[in-house]
C-alpha cells in the first residue's frame, strides 16, 4: 500500500483531482436554479395582467394589504402600499437584473446581495406569517443566496473572464 497516493485523479482535469473540480464547480447549480428562477419571477410579474394594479384579484395591492398586519415589518408595506403598482415594477425588474447578473456571473456578487435582499424583504413581510416557518420558501432563497454573496461567480462567468483578461 502506498499513502500518499491520489487515486481519484482525472485525466481530463489536469492537475487537480475529481474531487478539486467538483469543489470548483459546486456552485454552478445554485447560480443557475437562483438565476433563471428569478428571472422566471420577474417575467411572471411583469406578464401578469392581475398582478400589476392597486387591487382586484391577484393584484400587488391586496397582497400587500392581506400581508400587512401580520408582518414582521408592516412599514415595510405600509411604504410599499404607497405606490403598489411601482412597488411591483421595482421588485419585477429587481428580480430581472438580479437573475440576469446571476446567471452571466456579472458583478455576481452584487447581484446575490440583490438576491438576498430581495428574500429578506419578502420573507420580512409576505412569508413572516408562514406556520412554521420553514413553510415560507422566502427564508430558504435567503439562505441560498448567501454562498453566491461570499463567493461570487468564480468559473464560467463575465466576471471570471474580466478578472482574466486583466491579469493579461
Amino acid at each position: 500500500m502506498t499513502y500518499g497516493t491520489r487515486t481519484d485523479t482525472d485525466a481530463y482535469h489536469p492537475g487537480g483531482t475529481r474531487r478539486d473540480t467538483a469543489a470548483r464547480y459546486a456552485l454552478l447549480p445554485l447560480r443557475v436554479f437562483l438565476g433563471v428562477t428569478f428571472v422566471y419571477a420577474g417575467l411572471d410579474k411583469l406578464t401578469d395582467s392581475a398582478f400589476m394594479k392597486d387591487a382586484g384579484a391577484g393584484s400587488i395591492g391586496d397582497m400587500m394589504r392581506a400581508v400587512r398586519d401580520s408582518s414582521a415589518v408592516p412599514a415595510l408595506v405600509d411604504l410599499a402600499l404607497e405606490n403598489p403598482v411601482g412597488f411591483g415594477y421595482a421588485i419585477a425588474f429587481g428580480e430581472l437584473a438580479v437573475g440576469i447578473g446571476t446567471l452571466l456571473g456579472l458583478l455576481a456578487r452584487l447581484a446575490a446581495l440583490g438576491g438576498a435582499l430581495i428574500s429578506l424583504s419578502l420573507w420580512l413581510t409576505v412569508s413572516w406569517a408562514s406556520d412554521p416557518y420553514y413553510y415560507g420558501n422566502d427564508l430558504a432563497y435567503l439562505m441560498a443566496w448567501i454562498p453566491l454573496v461570499l463567493a461570487g461567480a468564480p468559473l464560467l462567468s463575465v466576471d471570471a473572464a474580466l478578472r482574466a483578461r486583466r491579469r493579461r
